[in-house]
């Protein structure tokens, strides 16, 4: 009995003793989550910058001990991790062990990246405070990085890169820096009343800003009697002494070339909220490429800021060096084009909406790239005005748009590729004749109202060097015919149809018909004489006709010095000296369409164009667009296309433009 009882004494104080243990450890357990709460609270708070959330995870003790309010702690996080640019902050192998009894260590290391760099990873540690059942961080300013002190202060020190500079054939700038004046207005300097008045009326009208514009500027919050309110910068030259006005110095990009190749150069800015998003390697003081090449190349151009992010004194003595960055300047970006033919050309075209585009047929080089009208892109780095922003924008002409790479229907400059496959595959022959009465014919009856028309009905029995001379669509759409889809295609497909160039310019590729397929007789026909929905851009054209000069090889063009010259072989040399050969007499006959270029001292060869703007299949809606290219034909060191849109407005078409530019070719 006795031994009964004391086993069941003894099974009651295990069952005690387990309970009590099973409590201790739910107790233990529910600790050891608090702290892991606490520190994942603290990790979470850091990699996302949510400093509003400090006071809730820090003692208040700790904050008062390091004379600090939870408003001012905040509001230091805040400026340092802003100021050097934090971002992508990563927390990693945090801990919290037990130091000795109830005394917990918080561990971790954190890396981040700023705008000069990401900093080596740094080592942290904290006590881990119990306060009603809760964990909390015993703060210190080593918490904001190691060895830091309450008093001091984030030095950030920024060594700009240079923008790298885009250089012509000859090294000369096409995009550089130069030297600006940021001009202007100390307040304290304008006066009051009547005299504050009349002097800001003085800088409007000398600096062309609105008084308006002045005054708003003037009230934003932050201005100050004696502070320098910037306004407009200016070139050195337009700088004047007036009451209130101060000059500083500043680089900017500049243009030599200005609206002759901005569509080409394009032009920089400051990055906005937008480009910060796209590219989150970018800062928000940044200045970036926003068009044309600066925009392509504007990762080497832009390259790699260095700088400083120190740990400072109250004293201003360097505690601690926490990133150290060399800078690395811009590349500068070497390219084909002349600057001297790049303006003559832009001047060229005088005032016609258009483009031209110059390449070496040998080598693939462009050495000129023009889109008229244009806009100034000195303009848009200095800070353009709402009225002139509004003046380019509300062009009908569109001085925005890239001309040489838009697309458009190539017209009779195409009969040249047509007549070259042609003879190419044998079903166009020196001999051969089209027997062709009047100005317009169609195949049969079944084509119903539409009909190809010609300009001219001075030969009947046409053969293709004839057709070539005179232009005549007739001719190349009964070719077309005769010819057939799948042999048009195979030969237009060795040009630049559906090719990719790898320029550093976008461009849809040149397009033979919106389907594969025709699905149509009169689209066949149309499609020969360089109708139809056939879609070329003025480069795309220019390197297609490269095979004329060039024994039949296609060159790929090259715009950035140093590229690989491909060449393929688009039409047999045979051929393409056959058209060449009809393509001078185009200028010497003397009902030839180029024969406006026959007073000039060069053996030239040309074929002009023109080409129709339809609204749908065999209706026009008036408008032609005019082209010429042309070429000379003993030195085959040029070719040159240009395009003058709706030139019936103008009043001069393609080959009257170019007569003037191409002296300056010859030299």
């Amino acid at each position: 009995m006795k031994k009964s009882m004391i086993i069941k004494s003894l099974l009651g104080i295990v069952v005690v003793i387990v309970v009590v243990l099973i409590i201790n450890m739910m107790l233990n357990n529910k600790e050891t989550t608090a702290r892991q709460d606490a520190a994942d609270a603290w990790k979470t708070l850091l990699e996302k910058q949510q400093f509003a959330d400090i006071p809730s995870l820090v003692t208040n003790a700790s904050i008062t001990d390091n004379d600090f309010t939870e408003e001012s702690l905040v509001e230091k996080y805040k400026t340092i991790f802003k100021g050097i640019g934090a971002k992508n902050i990563k927390i990693a192998n945090m801990k919290v062990e037990e130091l000795k009894k109830d005394h917990y260590m918080m561990t971790y290391t954190m890396t981040l990246e700023t705008a000069l760099g990401k900093m080596a990873s740094m080592n942290y540690s904290a006590p881990l405070i119990e306060n009603d059942g809760n964990y909390k961080i015993k703060w210190n300013p080593t918490l904001i990085f190691p060895h830091m002190q309450s008093t001091d202060k984030i030095s950030y020190t920024i060594d700009r890169a240079e923008r790298g500079q885009i250089v012509d054939q000859d090294d000369q700038p096409l995009a550089t820096n130069a030297p600006f004046y940021q001009m202007g207005i100390l307040p304290s300097g304008l006066g009051e009343g009547k005299t504050r008045d009349k002097n800001l009326k003085a800088i409007s009208k000398a600096f062309d800003v609105s008084v308006e514009t002045l005054e708003k500027k003037l009230a934003q919050s932050w201005v100050r009697d004696n502070l320098f309110v910037p306004i407009k910068v200016i070139d050195m030259k337009e700088a004047k002494d007036l009451d209130g006005v101060k000059y500083s110095s500043k680089d900017m990009r500049y243009y030599p070339l200005g609206e002759a190749a901005a569509h080409l150069i394009g032009y920089t800015g400051t990055v906005t909220d937008e480009d910060l998003k796209k590219n989150k390697a970018l800062n928000p003081d940044d200045t970036i490429g926003k068009s044309g090449l600066e925009k392509t190349f504007d990762k080497e151009l832009r390259g790699v800021d260095g700088g400083q992010i120190s740990l400072v004194t109250s004293s201003g003595r360097v505690r601690d060096v926490l990133l150290n960055a060399e800078r690395t300047d811009g590349q500068t970006i070497y390219l084909t084009i002349n600057s001297k033919t790049q303006k003559a050309a832009f001047k060229a075209l005088e005032d016609a909406t258009g483009s031209s585009v110059i390449i070496n047929p040998k080598t693939g080089d462009l050495n000129a790239l023009v889109s008229k009208p244009s806009y100034d892109p000195n303009k848009m780095v200095r800070g353009i005005s709402q009225e002139d922003y509004a003046e380019y924008a509300d062009d009908e002409n569109m001085p925005f748009l890239t001309r040489f790479a838009q697309r458009y229907a190539p017209g009779s400059t195409l009969k040249t590729v047509t007549a070259a496959v042609g003879l190419d595959n044998g079903t166009m022959t020196e001999t051969k004749t089209h027997k062709i009465k009047g100005l317009k014919w169609q195949e049969s009856s079944e084509w119903g109202s539409y009909y190809v028309t010609r300009l001219h009905d001075d030969v009947s029995n046409v053969d293709y060097k004839s057709a070539l001379i005179y232009s005549d669509n007739i001719f190349f759409a009964k070719e077309g015919l005769e010819m057939g889809e799948k042999k048009l295609r195979e030969g237009f497909n060795k040009f630049a149809f559906g090719k990719d160039f790898n320029l550093p310019i976008s461009m849809k590729a040149a397009q033979i018909s919106n389907e594969k397929t025709f699905n149509s007789d009169i689209l066949l026909a149309d499609t020969a004489y360089g109708q139809g929905q056939v879609l070329m851009s003025p480069i795309q054209q220019a390197v297609s006709y490269t095979a004329f000069a060039n024994d039949g090889k296609m060159t790929y063009p090259r715009l950035v010095k140093g590229t690989k010259v491909k060449m393929t072989q688009a039409v047999s040399a045979e051929s393409a000296h056959k058209v060449r050969a009809a393509m001078q007499q185009v200028i010497k006959h003397k009902g030839g369409t180029g024969n406006t270029l026959k007073s000039l001292p060069y053996n030239l060869a040309a074929k002009t164009g023109t080409a129709e703007i339809k609204q749908k299949q065999g209706v026009y809606d008036g408008t032609e667009n005019s082209f010429v290219l042309v070429f000379n034909a003993d030195k085959e060191d040029y070719l040159l296309l240009t395009i003058v849109e709706d030139h019936k407005k103008t009043g001069r078409s393609a080959i009257e433009l170019s007569k003037s530019l191409i002296p300056v070719l010859e030299k």
